[in-house]
């Protein structure tokens, strides 16, 4: 069944277990609400802010929090690096592209002062530094993000011309203690990590998912505590299994997902009856 007729059917604003949900129903982690706010002043001061945490734990839907709330500040130009592993011509490329700077990788000291002077301008005219956010920012190179630190850095180091805010797994906090990278480690200031949600907190998670989508009383208390209590304290493994218990229940039209569902799918068990049936027909 398609996210239209599950949303028919139960009375769903959207899917709240998919990743395209609106911005304004992007859950605020432990911790995060601070750290989002400490984002937002940084914008006046510029250097460098780091979110971290293992797979599935949330980096990427605070990372596009934290974008919303900065494009409400007028005027302040924020940049979104989609290509993380590029190396440093198409590196410099984007950059160009995010700022509205025609860059050419064959005259890369030029594209370096255009840069630059954009972002001076852009701090005079609007006395905010631009900024720039990376996801999956272990994937830039130690090359690019050293050129990243010298780029931003003006007068000495005494200022910034931008604001990057760096997302990415726990190898990024071992790469800056690498010396090739421990200038760029020293200078970040705010830092976030995520940590596994505990089956309370997932709990909240799937309450608030739920209100916001429009329909709070789609899973019972029981099918919540289970479930939140399955998946390796792990918001991504949560939504995966969510929105599979939300689809297997539209196929079969029932009113509210409850346990019997939940253990009708996730049971060990469940593919005994297979397993048996193979043996049989050898």
């Amino acid at each position: 069944m398609n996210n239209i007729d599950i949303q028919s059917l139960y009375g769903l604003k959207y899917n709240p277990f998919l990743p395209d949900i609106p911005k304004e129903a992007i859950y605020s982690l432990p911790g995060s609400e601070s750290f989002e706010l400490r984002i937002s002043s940084m914008a006046a001061q510029g250097g460098f802010a780091l979110i971290t945490g293992d797979p599935g734990l949330g980096k990427s839907k605070t990372l596009h929090k934290i974008a919303c709330n900065l494009a409400r500040i007028p005027d302040l130009a924020v940049g979104v690096m989609q290509r993380p592993q590029s190396r440093l011509g198409d590196f410099y490329r984007e950059l160009g592209e995010l700022f509205n700077v025609a860059l050419s990788p064959a005259n890369r000291y030029g594209g370096f002062k255009i840069l630059r002077e954009r972002w001076i301008n852009h701090c005079q005219s609007t006395l905010f530094k631009p900024v720039l956010l990376i996801d999956e920012a272990q994937h830039v190179s130690d090359e690019c993000l050293t050129e990243l630190r010298i780029l931003q850095s003006h007068q000495f180091d005494s200022q910034n011309l931008l604001f990057t805010v760096l997302c990415g797994d726990n190898r990024l906090p071992e790469r800056f203690r690498s010396p090739d990278l421990l200038p760029l480690g020293s200078r970040i200031g705010p830092r976030l990590v995520l940590e596994p949600l505990s089956p309370e907190q997932l709990q909240n998670y799937l309450h608030f998912a739920l209100d916001q989508a429009g329909n709070s009383q789609l899973m019972s208390d029981e099918l919540i505590r289970t479930l939140a209590s399955h998946v390796a304290n792990n918001l991504r493994v949560l939504n995966h299994m969510a929105a599979e218990l939300l689809n297997a229940a539209s196929i079969k039209e029932l009113p509210r997902i409850d346990e019997s569902l939940f253990f009708q799918l996730f049971s060990p068990s469940r593919s005994q009856p297979d397993r048996n049936r193979k043996v049989n027909m050898q």
